[in-house]
């Protein structure tokens, strides 16, 4: 299994050979280290803890946990198969994936902040005349009134944005080693400079 930490850069194109153009999302990936290994008989979980992106100072604890190795801003546990495979201090670059293969990644969607229906669920709103003055985007009826309360899982208006989503199936495009940065086609979670674990099974 391959797995690396980055940050979302930007996106932009890339032509292939024949002149078609690619877009592509720019993520500076890596170098990680491997921060911690679990084991099942030990841990009770087999896993890989990696650290990414150094800071110059951590509190206490995260300092204990790391030491002999960098101070890391962000820690995140793999669950694998194998990590007899990997031990403390390995690092982990971006030549790990290559242009052709196919990862998923995950992030933290945008948060869009509090969003009405027609917003948040794409409702199309009531009429705007013949009679209706205030509710062109309002959600209209909620249903059974006798329960006095309202059913969980209501399509209403909330916060939207800001949760954890994957999107599998993405092709490498170019692998920059010297730059450490991966050309990933199509769009991925978060906004500029959001954390992002790109993974390969």
């Amino acid at each position: 299994m391959k797995f690396i930490l980055g940050k979302k850069l930007e996106m932009s194109q890339k032509f292939k050979e024949d002149g078609t153009v690619v877009p592509v999302t720019l993520i500076s990936a890596g170098p990680c280290k491997v921060t911690q290994v679990k084991t099942e008989e030990k841990d009770g979980v087999n896993a890989v803890q990696i650290g990414f992106d150094v800071v110059k100072k951590l509190n206490k604890p995260e300092a204990g946990h790391l030491k002999d190795l960098e101070n890391f801003r962000y820690l995140t546990e793999i669950a694998i198969e194998k990590p007899e495979e990997y031990s403390r201090g390995q690092e982990i670059k971006v030549s790990v994936l290559v242009p052709g293969e196919k990862v998923q990644v995950v992030g933290t969607s945008r948060g869009m902040g509090f969003a009405g229906v027609v917003k948040r669920h794409h409702f199309r709103g009531g009429p705007a005349t013949h009679g209706h003055k205030d509710n062109l985007r309002s959600p209209g009826s909620i249903g059974a009134g006798g329960v006095q309360r309202v059913f969980k899982g209501m399509r209403m208006a909330g916060r939207m944005g800001g949760e954890r989503v994957t999107i599998k199936n993405l092709e490498v495009i170019d692998v920059d080693e010297q730059k450490n940065v991966l050309a990933i086609k199509g769009a991925i979670p978060g906004k500029r400079g959001a954390v992002v674990l790109i993974s390969q099974k």
